[in-house]
């Protein structure tokens, strides 16, 4: 049980979303404690991607509010939401495909790391210092993922899964307090998906992050989640420990168009 006196660090409150005559979400609201692991799933098209966006500032909510860290953040800019802690992978890997996979980590870094303009250009000991910290980092990143020794090969000549884990290492670097997970095993064989699973639960444990989950593999998101909300039709349905959520009557009906 997690412990209740833990700070909450994101709250979603009422949150709808209407493409024209079309409800994408209706009330749709969640609470996350700092550390926490939740997972979010539902059959296509039930809202998932549209509760992602709206979060990480990509939609504007229709109506409802979102606090992240105690802070009002509905009408932010993407850009403000992960400079106060927020990070997001997608399950299209975005990767800067021509850069090495070092320098794809070194990126997130430098969102909080910047040395200022003059100093860039004119190479001063700050700059050369803080560049040099830069990289130990991301090599440390790197190993936490096996990658090291992959760390100069081009991003998109990597396999996919090992794609997927720069994407994750690079999130990382962004020092983040909440990182949304999408799909995170998309596309991935057995193996791989064995590894990122493990690596997910690493980091989670390691650096006390909290993580939103959406994961079509239900034996992911019931191996590693403390808890999962289910919705439907861009409703909240259900909320509970795995075990509960695989023998809730109304996750069935919604998966399976019955129930027991």
């Amino acid at each position: 049980m997690r412990d209740p006196s833990l700070e909450e660090i994101l709250r979603v409150e009422n949150l709808s979303k209407y493409f024209g005559g079309v409800k994408a979400l209706e009330a749709y609201s969640l609470s996350l404690s700092e550390g926490m692991l939740m997972g979010l799933i539902g059959p296509n098209g039930a809202g998932k991607t549209t509760v992602f966006n709206l979060i990480t500032g990509v939609l504007r909510p229709t109506s409802g509010r979102i606090l992240f860290k105690g802070r009002d953040i509905t009408r932010w800019r993407t850009d403000k939401r992960i400079c106060l802690g927020m990070a997001r992978t997608f399950q299209n890997i975005r990767l800067f495909k021509s850069l090495s996979v070092l320098d794809n980590v070194k990126a997130g870094f430098h969102l909080h790391w910047g040395s200022g303009f003059w100093t860039t250009v004119l190479n001063l000991p700050k700059f050369r210092k803080g560049e040099e910290e830069i990289q130990e980092r991301a090599y440390t990143l790197l190993k936490i993922f096996g990658l090291q020794d992959k760390s100069e090969d081009i991003a998109d000549n990597l396999p996919y899964g090992e794609q997927r884990k720069v994407e994750l290492a690079r999130a990382l670097a962004t020092d983040p307090k909440l990182i949304l997970l999408d799909e995170p095993a998309a596309g991935m064989n057995p193996r791989e998906t064995d590894e990122i699973t493990a690596i997910i639960s690493k980091i989670h444990k390691a650096y006390g992050l909290t993580l939103l989950l959406v994961e079509h593999d239900m034996k992911v998101v019931m191996k590693i989640c403390e808890q999962v909300q289910v919705i439907d039709h861009g409703r909240v349905v259900a909320l509970g420990t795995p075990f509960e959520i695989q023998t809730n009557p109304q996750v069935l009906e919604a998966y399976l168009g019955y129930s027991r």
